[in-house]
């Protein structure tokens, strides 16, 4: 494990000017540097990179992040790889922080098993690519379905000869337990061994870091199944991976959207006739991790099913899986097809143009929500909308709270003829049955939405007053999303609120966190008297203790599970196009002194209303009196 002081130590080392600069051609623009964004097809620059803040931004797309996150999202690499890459750029050694032998034996047994599965799956790899080019019935398979040897080899397709121990040309230890362990191979009850993928084009399967994981084999002949999957290994559970992610990741930053299909085949088919951002899962429904993985990606997310009833009970699935997931930020739809389409089919025959209009006007999951529900009820009558309500409730009660469960919530009210109090009620009874996490906090590249509210100078004297009431950030921030644990993962849906006073603090500080390594005791107790200003609080108990001196270190210093780093997250777009304010010392000061006199009038109001009937409330009355009368004479 790389130590957080390593990684802030190496952001104040390397520039992001210099590392975005290698990828992309950069040009000045005012006190920033802008160029075209490498994660979305544009013609006129909206990426921005700051040499002040060591952060990038597109306001396009909302990629953003250090110089390590540029790393891992430009280039595929891994948390460790890209600090390991930057770290060899400046000289710098990466440590390993301090564990007990038995944690380390473990991390070594860990990594010497993957190394090892790698090992067998890329060999396996190269034999089953070699073996295609040999097969002529699987290499007229691929061009009947319209395939060239070019996507072929993009997505590194392969076939398995018929063979019961084909694999036994590549591994002379045809009985090591490893091609077992990998899946590659099967071992039946009396010992015998033999290929699991016989007579199949072969897909390999890799991670959202391209590592080689597992594989997938399509018969091209009658028989079943039709598909078959590695089974699960140490590294490999398809109730986790996606078919193509990693080939499409960056069609997907680039278009912004994401379309779900059913099978590889569909995947290479659309990269084929240039849709290129498809991926599959794995022969199972889609699941939580399917979707948090992607909502790394994307805010857009479209599935597509066959428009018979297995497809819309397929489709009724995933949205309830989604139901938990979803963001005000984020769009999830369902598009059918006609009767004996599939994506690629559907393209041969109406084309690219009209299978992109489909995608346009498919189903938003509320519409497919509420008319799902709908159907299945008599709402012309008190019995058939009783009923709806009766099933809706449960499912209703997955949506997070935010803008876009009170619009559903409105609309199914009209639905089922109730007023949206009386829902409510309803609702009250049937809490959330999930305790899964709901929103990838930290932010996939593409789900920070760019705020069109400014920190200005001089701004401070509006947000007063406004400290007890709050919003929450996922609104004002646009909903941050994601990666990948490092740095993307899920906090509970119940996120904590913001107020805005907090939001324009937080904003302050990122600008300036020298003024939040001034603070002292006495000023961080003014912080603990807002109950709003916690995560004030906790930012600047983050700069002191961690010593990050610009937004994009500071946001990496950030636990990506916390609701601070959301918030950050959230404030990046803005901060990246504010001016310095011209005295932020008096801006903060001013804004502690504001907070603080909003404290002592809440507690004066406090004892005035329990009467001051002893000498004691008097006397801290007085006191109370005394210091607001200090403050209020600066």
């Amino acid at each position: 494990m790389i130590p957080d002081s390593f990684v802030q130590e190496l952001l104040s080392r390397v520039d992001v000017v210099d590392v975005v600069g290698q990828h992309v051609q950069l040009r000045k623009g005012g006190a920033n540097l802008l160029g075209l964004c490498p994660f979305h097809q544009e013609k006129s620059p909206s990426f921005t990179v700051s040499p002040t803040k060591q952060f990038y931004h597109c306001f396009g797309c909302g990629a953003h992040g250090s110089a390590i996150t540029f790393l891992m999202e430009h280039t595929g690499a891994s948390f460790p790889e890209a600090v390991r890459n930057l770290a060899a750029t400046v000289g710098m050694q990466v440590p390993q922080t301090q564990t007990s032998p038995a944690v380390r034996a473990r991390a070594a047994e860990r990594r010497q098993e993957q190394s090892a599965h790698a090992s067998v799956l890329d060999r396996a790899q190269t034999f089953y690519k070699a073996q295609l080019r040999d097969h002529r019935p699987a290499v007229d398979y691929l061009k009947a379905r319209g395939l060239t040897g070019q996507i072929a080899a993009q997505y590194g397709l392969g076939w398995a000869p018929e063979s019961r121990q084909g694999l036994a040309s590549v591994f002379t230890r045809y009985e090591d337990p490893l091609l077992v362990e990998s899946g590659l191979v099967i071992e039946a009850d009396d010992g015998r061994r033999y290929d699991r993928f016989r007579g199949r084009v072969m897909f390999p399967i890799r991670n959202m870091k391209g590592d080689l994981i597992g594989f997938g084999g399509r018969i091209i002949g009658k028989g079943e199944p039709k598909y078959l999957n590695s089974p699960e290994t140490p590294v490999f559970n398809k109730g986790q991976e996606l078919y193509g992610a990693w080939e499409a990741r960056q069609a997907i930053r680039r278009e912004d959207q994401v379309i779900v299909v059913e099978g590889y085949m569909d995947v290479v088919g659309l990269a084929q006739l240039g849709i290129e951002n498809a991926v599959a899962t794995l022969g199972t429904a889609t699941t939580a991790d399917h979707l948090r993985k992607l909502i790394r990606l994307t805010h857009r997310i479209v599935f597509s099913f066959d428009g018979d009833s297995a497809g819309r009970r397929a489709a009724w699935r995933a949205l309830q899986t989604a139901l938990p997931l979803l963001r005000d930020d984020l769009s999830v739809r369902f598009l059918f097809l006609p009767s004996g389409h599939d994506p690629d089919s559907y393209i041969r025959e109406f084309g690219q143009a009209a299978f992109k209009a489909c995608i346009k006007d498919a189903v938003a999951l509320s519409t497919f929500l509420l008319d799902e529900l709908g159907q299945r009820h008599r709402l012309d009558e008190p019995e058939g909308r009783s009923a709806c309500v009766h099933e809706a409730t449960p499912i209703l009660a997955e949506l997070p709270q935010g803008a876009l469960r009170h619009q559903v919530l409105n609309e199914f009210a009209q639905l089922v003829r109730l007023t949206r109090e009386e829902l409510d009620g309803l609702m009250d009874k049937h809490p959330s049955m999930t305790s899964k996490p709901t929103s990838p906090v930290g932010a996939s590249p593409a789900s920070v939405q760019t705020s069109p509210n400014r920190v200005r100078a001089g701004s401070f004297d509006s947000g007063m007053g406004a400290s007890s009431g709050s919003v929450p950030y996922a609104a004002d921030q646009g909903g941050a999303g994601d990666e990948p644990p490092p740095p993307w993962e899920a906090t509970s849906s119940r996120r904590r609120a913001v107020a805005p006073l907090a939001k324009r603090l937080l904003s302050l500080l990122l600008s300036h966190p020298e003024l939040a390594e001034q603070m002292g005791e006495q000023q961080l107790e003014v912080l603990e008297g807002d109950t709003n200003l916690v995560l004030v609080k906790e930012f600047v108990l983050l700069v002191q203790a961690t010593g990050a001196r610009h937004l994009g270190a500071l946001i990496e210093s950030a636990d990506p599970d916390s609701d601070l780093a959301g918030v950050l997250t959230g404030l990046s777009a803005e901060l990246m196009a504010q001016m310095d304010l011209p005295e932020p010392q008096a801006e903060w000061e001013d804004a502690l002194r504001r907070i603080e006199l909003d404290r002592l009038k809440r507690q004066q109001a406090a004892l005035v209303a329990h009467g001051m009937a002893d000498s004691q409330s008097v006397e801290r009355y007085q006191e109370l009196a005394a210091r607001i009368l200090s403050l209020t004479s600066k």
